[in-house]
């Protein structure tokens, strides 16, 4: 049985899939474009779109979206890749506006190169130079708990020094 259906109720949904391939604008086969459209945005927003009742319920549901700093900028690296990544942060925005008067509050953890499988090689730094999981984890929670009227809409993470627009 679920969860959700043994406690029932959900106060907080936590999207943190994610898919990554090189896509540029002289690819004409887009298939590996679709498939991160598939996982970097239809996913979670159909993910809300099946939490939304028991979120509404809470009067304080969470939704955490783990995208990418590749979502806030492009610096390098597969433009497909960012413009699904840019797709999730309008999916965390629009979400955040139309549901804050529910009790639910939106936030993005944006991410630069994170010690997973997804990590590019960046800059010559090493895995443990990078920000690690753990250290998302430690984040998200924080943003679980916080109470209603204190919400942090997005919250952009580097191990190294970028200025962000």
């Amino acid at each position: 049985m679920p969860r959700w259906k043994k406690f029932g109720r959900i106060d907080g949904l936590i999207n943190n899939a994610g898919a990554a391939a090189p896509f540029g604008f002289d690819d004409d086969d887009e298939a590996k474009l679709d498939h991160m459209l598939e996982v970097n945005l239809r996913a979670p927003y159909r993910l809300i779109r099946a939490a939304l009742p028991y979120l509404r319920t809470s009067g304080s549901g969470r939704i955490v979206n783990i995208t990418s700093l590749a979502g806030i900028r492009y610096k390098r690296g597969s433009p497909g890749y960012a413009i699904t990544k840019f797709a999730a942060m309008g999916l965390s925005s629009a979400a955040r506006g139309l549901l804050w008067d529910d009790g639910i509050r939106v936030t993005v953890v944006a991410p630069g190169p994170v010690n997973t499988n997804m990590m590019p090689q960046v800059g010559g730094l090493e895995r443990e130079d990078v920000t690690q999981p753990e250290t998302i984890a430690d984040l998200v929670a924080l943003m679980l708990a916080m109470p209603n009227n204190a919400s942090a809409a997005t919250v952009p993470i580097n191990a190294v020094y970028e200025p962000l627009p």
